[in-house]
């Protein structure tokens, strides 16, 4: 087939550095965007931050022409809280505050797992060799405080990579060292050597030795809950057994978890990204936008790329290959700049989309206020994409009086009543929750049982629907609920 040209038009979509940007900019949290605009000062000479006097100004004007109504839901953008100002809360909390309902913060060591069993390991006056395969194995652990990898693996590992030939045995000896050291229970290597080494160091009791025997002997009926079963073949009464489950209950199966880790500490840490506030009858909201400075293009930049926009003709090669750095430098800096504030403008948005439709709530703070939400619900009220949306959503939060929520809490599919009426999947779960606590802890509920519940409760639901709900309610099946 011989070569020819030829005219073609066609469109196309192509996304402007500003618009990806924007994208990058909406999905991240407000801790992220802080450390994101420090990242792009230090990388970008023609951008900064700007005097606190003049950010003082730019906020005060921001906070004057943002002010504003709803609609009829008397949704007032107010101005931003100092830190005397934000109400005292504790996360996720659902009932009225009031003195006696507050919290009490425990101290809290973000020490992780890691460091605090190096230092004892220090303590030890282990030899050099045995201290390195320490070391090795702690860096293996898990951020429960699980060894997952199984020795072998380990030697081999320490072989290739360390160049020391070291035999499971000697690495198991290493091990039991390092089991003997805080939090109890840590370096095991399933649940159940966990919970047996927790129960080594206990005082013992006839509680204890039995609680022992168990998890030795019949692990696995236990974790079952075939009660019946270990109470004949151990030939003990259900006084007995009882007791040994709450001694057994009381150990902690994640030891690592005592320590504060890279996860822990962030959970122990969240900053908002919105705040909600009722009062008198009225829902304020803002963004927490106190630790975002205000951006300026470097003035002494734009000068001197002026300065040699005017005399072009007389540049040398050198002169013009700064221009265009320059001038990179100065597009990329308006370019962050723009999507900054198209970040704060969509954000804002959405938090008074998701307020509007869930507005009940926020004055209330009542769970059963929840309307049914969809991602899409909320795109029709701003005009964004879903997709926007669903950036704007993820890993966000939002403080209100009452507690920190993360936005997708407030999302939720809708079901039908016998009468037609659209109600929030959340109140299904709460009328499960309940029903699920109030059982006869003896004989729970299955499945099929709380479907007749929810249904004679008018609520039109099926078996599966049901699991589903208990599954993400985290509440085991009927036969691990059962106690005796």
């Amino acid at each position: 087939m011989a070569l020819r040209q030829q005219q073609e038009l066609k469109q196309t979509q192509r996304l402007s550095p500003l618009q990806m940007q924007v994208i990058k900019l909406v999905e991240l949290n407000t801790v992220e965007v802080e450390d994101r605009i420090k990242q792009e000062v230090e990388d970008n000479p023609a951008l900064e931050t700007a005097d606190p006097e003049l950010s003082n100004d730019m906020d005060q004007e921001d906070r004057e022409g943002s002010e504003y109504n709803l609609s009829q839901e008397e949704i007032i953008l107010g101005d931003y809280f100092s830190d005397d100002d934000i109400p005292d809360y504790h996360i996720n909390a659902t009932h009225q505050k009031s003195e006696s309902n507050f919290i009490e913060i425990s101290y809290y060591d973000d020490k992780s797992l890691n460091d605090s069993l190096l230092e004892q390991i220090g303590l030890l006056n282990l030899d050099a060799r045995k201290q390195l395969i320490a070391e090795y194995i702690i860096g293996n652990l898990d951020e429960n405080g699980y060894l997952q990898r199984d020795l072998q693996s380990i030697s081999d590992d320490l072989l290739f990579q360390q160049q020391m030939e070291v035999s499971p045995l000697q690495l198991e000896d290493v091990l039991y060292e390092i089991q003997d050291l805080d939090p109890a229970g840590v370096c095991a290597r399933d649940l159940q050597e966990c919970l047996l080494l927790q129960l080594a160091r206990c005082e013992p009791t006839p509680s204890i030795t039995l609680a022992t025997e168990i998890l030795s002997d019949y692990f696995e009926e236990f974790s079952r809950k075939h009660y019946e079963k270990i109470i004949r073949q151990m030939n003990i009464t259900p006084d007995d057994l009882r007791d040994a489950i709450a001694e057994i209950t009381s150990l902690n199966p994640k030891p690592g978890n005592a320590l504060g880790g890279t996860m822990q500490t962030a959970m122990n840490n969240i900053t908002p990204d919105f705040i909600v506030d009722s009062y008198n009858g009225q829902v304020t909201i803002q963004l927490n936008n106190s630790n975002i400075p205000s951006l300026h293009v470097n003035r002494s930049f734009t000068e001197m790329l002026k300065g040699y926009s005017d005399n072009k003709e007389s540049m040398s090669a050198d002169d013009k290959q700064a221009m265009l750095f320059m001038k990179q430098k100065v597009d990329s800096a308006k370019w962050f700049i723009d999507a900054v504030r198209q970040r704060q403008h969509t954000l804002q948005r959405t938090m008074e989309a998701i307020v509007n439709i869930q507005y009940d709530f926020f004055l209330t703070e009542d769970e059963s206020q929840l309307k049914p939400m969809i991602l899409k619900d909320v795109a029709e009220r701003t005009g964004f994409d879903i997709s926007t949306v669903s950036r704007v959503s993820n890993s966000k939060y939002v403080q209100t009086n009452m507690g920190i929520y993360p936005l997708k809490y407030f999302f939720s599919e809708a079901m039908q009543t016998n009468e037609g009426e659209d109600i929030s999947s959340r109140e299904v779960k709460m009328i499960l929750k309940e029903s699920i606590g109030n059982e006869d802890t003896g004989k729970p509920l299955t499945d099929d049982q709380l479907t007749r519940i929810l249904n004679d409760k008018g609520y039109v639901i099926a078996r599966r629907t049901v699991a589903k709900y208990r599954e993400q309610l985290n509440i085991p099946v009927s036969r691990l609920r059962k106690k005796i």
